[in-house]
């Protein structure tokens, strides 16, 4: 599976995880249809992959993809900025061949 978590984005996944108390989940990326590009991003914390998710342990952090945004997301890397304007995560998506200026959707 060719999908990245940059040192910030590990970090963050690890303490955020920590305070809930969920240790073990892992982290759900994926795309959906929407936003002002086309497709959105999605990003959820989950205790179980789904059945057919892709799964890759980074780490000790465990990242599900379903077969559909896969296909979008293949190569992608996930960051993660504390910039006091427009931090939070950000998907690195090579795959994108036009975004929107928040970065929270993209087209191809």
């Amino acid at each position: 599976m060719a999908i990245e978590l940059s040192e910030q984005a590990l970090g963050e996944i690890q303490r955020i995880l920590k305070t809930e108390r969920k240790e073990a989940w892992g982290v759900r990326v994926g795309v959906k249809g929407g936003g002002c590009s086309g497709l959105e991003y999605t990003m959820d914390f989950c205790e179980q992959p789904a059945d057919h998710d892709k799964v890759n342990e980074i780490e000790g952090i465990k990242v599900f993809v379903d077969p559909k945004s896969y296909l979008y997301l293949n190569g992608m890397t996930l960051d993660y900025s504390t910039a006091l304007m427009g931090g939070g995560f950000k998907f690195m998506n090579p795959n994108a061949a036009q975004t929107c200026s928040c970065g929270q959707s993209f087209g191809v």
